[in-house]
């Protein structure tokens, strides 16, 4: 029969507690490792009960149901499908379109979403909660053959770009970051009328924007660092093609 001196002296050994310790610490850092995906999911759910979007095909399903009426399409259909209060949709759009070649490759349309991302940008640096943009901008209009062959363009890339987005280095597209990427978008922007000379580098700066837009409705950070790391090597590309 054990004696309670005994038990005592069983409950502290010193194996059996350091064995206890370390237990308690791998449950810890398991669950600090676990904390910030529950909140990014937390993050990601509440933006869908507000109706907000969180990935690439969402917004080309409401382009699809809600902007793709009559021979045409005017810009300001497609900004009241996927919102005007949030800067990543308007980049997405801008950069989507600019990126297509049915689309992008026709004159005037890289500069003419060139002008929507530059006042865009402009109204987020001075924090504006809602982007205007002139009447002359909003009543022009793509064919709806060209748009509905773009969403069927962008379809696959957009399902394989939403497998590989999810929140993560969210500071970079928050506060701070988010002013950063506001002022890239608007550097990007400048130079958007030089591309129509030179050969398929509108296409590149679409795609410069489409994953700036596709950084800040997803909070993914290290997606919004790539896209500065390819914006630099198109505005390279760019200026070397002018001279």
């Amino acid at each position: 029969m054990r004696t309670h001196s005994e038990d005592g002296g069983r409950q502290q050994n010193p194996v059996e507690r350091e064995h206890r310790v370390r237990v308690q610490k791998r449950e810890l850092k398991t669950k600090r490792r676990r904390l910030p995906r529950k909140q990014s999911l937390k993050r990601t759910n509440r933006q869908k009960q507000n109706g907000e979007l969180t990935n690439l095909e969402q917004l080309l399903d409401r382009i699809d149901k809600d902007a793709v009426e009559g021979s045409r399409v005017s810009v300001d259909a497609i900004l009241d499908a996927v919102g005007r209060r949030s800067f990543g949709p308007l980049l997405l759009v801008a950069g989507l379109i600019t990126l297509t070649p049915v689309i992008g490759d026709i004159p005037g349309v890289p500069t003419l979403m060139g002008v929507i991302v530059l006042l865009t940008a402009v109204q987020l640096l001075f924090r504006r909660d809602h982007f205007w943009l002139p009447h002359w901008i909003l009543d022009r209009t793509l064919p709806r053959s060209k748009l509905c062959k773009m969403l069927k363009w962008l379809r696959p890339p957009a399902r394989f770009l939403d497998r590989l987005t999810r929140p993560r280095l969210s500071a970079f597209t928050r506060g701070v970051g988010g002013y950063v990427i506001a002022t890239a978008c608007l550097v990007t922007a400048i130079t958007m009328p030089a591309t129509e000379v030179v050969l398929f580098s509108a296409n590149v700066v679409g795609l410069v924007l489409t994953l700036f837009g596709l950084a800040l409705i997803a909070r993914d950070g290290l997606l919004a660092l790539l896209a500065l790391g390819i914006m630099a090597a198109a505005l390279s590309f760019v200026i070397f093609g002018l001279f």
